[in-house]
């Protein structure tokens, strides 16, 4: 047999899939020539522009300091200033935040000796990550709920089966964003607490929670015992992510990073850019919730009308 009768042909994409494309086509056409946006998402840029997010990168870190190496220089420098903001022992880079968080839970689930994670159905981990937890990680996720809202404390105590761990994504994507108040976050997290769970925070959007909570990203971050974040969501970073928690959890998540095949030889510039945006971002985004909340509330007026 040939190696080309051998070789599969390529699956020709699904009409929804092409649907998908055209509409995301669209979006991206509608904010390149809108003159007034909301946000503008890096991924709509071009290269000119998002390589401009390094103009001025030397008030953010030594230029003529030594690049980077598997994680040290720079990169060391990024994650000893994420690990301050979030109030943490430590943290560590990751190229991606799905293999941050599967990290993180291979690390707790190898502590409390119990694979089960659980999770909100419409968390990014049931819905865009392939069964990774599963198929890659050992885990066992098992969900909540999969009503269009945060988990309740009443479920974290109800549940019919043991769990290691209770993964909350915040704000919850897929049921539009949504998140708790201070209260109900609180008592779902004690709930964990009484079942002798750990509490992990898929936080890839945290830095813009903390306006909604109206508490320093410290005091949100110290309800769990670990968190993840995300350096282009919120903050136009070219990508990358951390992983904020104890010392000896940030250096076990090290060695599984290795594993994993996320010590990356260099990373000086996703690191550059997300010191760009702790340091012009972050502190913008309070004014940005703001008028936010002036848009949408025009438009729930103008639709009622």
């Amino acid at each position: 047999m040939s190696d080309t009768a051998e070789r599969p042909e390529a699956a020709e994409p699904t009409e929804p899939e092409e649907q998908h494309q055209r509409q995301r086509e669209r979006r991206v056409a509608a904010l390149r020539g809108a003159r007034r946006v909301l946000a503008r998402p890096g991924f709509v840029s071009t290269l000119r522009e998002r390589i401009a997010l390094l103009d001025g990168a030397e008030e953010l870190y030594g230029l003529d300091e030594p690049s980077d190496m598997y994680g040290n220089g720079v990169v060391a420098a990024l994650e000893e200033k994420t690990a301050a903001l979030l109030g943490t022992e430590a943290a560590a880079f990751f190229p991606t935040g799905t293999m941050a968080q599967q990290v993180a839970l291979r690390c707790w689930a190898g502590r409390t000796g119990n694979p089960v994670v659980a999770l909100h159905g419409l968390g990014h981990p049931e819905q865009h990550e392939r069964n990774a937890f599963s198929r890659v990680s050992g885990l066992r996720p098992v969900r909540l709920t999969d009503a269009p809202r945060q988990p309740t404390a009443d479920e974290v105590r109800g549940f019919d089966e043991p769990f290691g761990a209770l993964m909350l994504e915040l704000p919850l994507r897929e049921a539009g964003y949504l998140l708790p108040t201070w209260e109900e976050l609180t008592e779902v997290v004690e709930a964990a607490r009484e079942r002798d769970a750990v509490v992990h925070f898929d936080g890839a959007r945290l830095w813009e929670c903390a306006t909604h909570f109206g508490r320093p990203l410290a005091e949100i971050a110290g309800l769990a015992d670990s968190v993840y974040v995300s350096f282009y969501k919120s903050l136009n970073g070219y990508g990358g992510a951390a992983l904020a928690g104890p010392r000896t959890l940030v250096e076990e998540a090290k060695a599984w990073r290795h594993r994993y095949g996320g010590q990356v030889f260099q990373q000086f510039p996703t690191a550059l850019s997300a010191l760009a945006g702790l340091a012009r971002e972050l502190p913008r985004l309070p004014a940005y919730v703001a008028h936010a909340r002036v848009v949408a509330a025009a438009l729930r007026e103008g639709l009622a009308a």
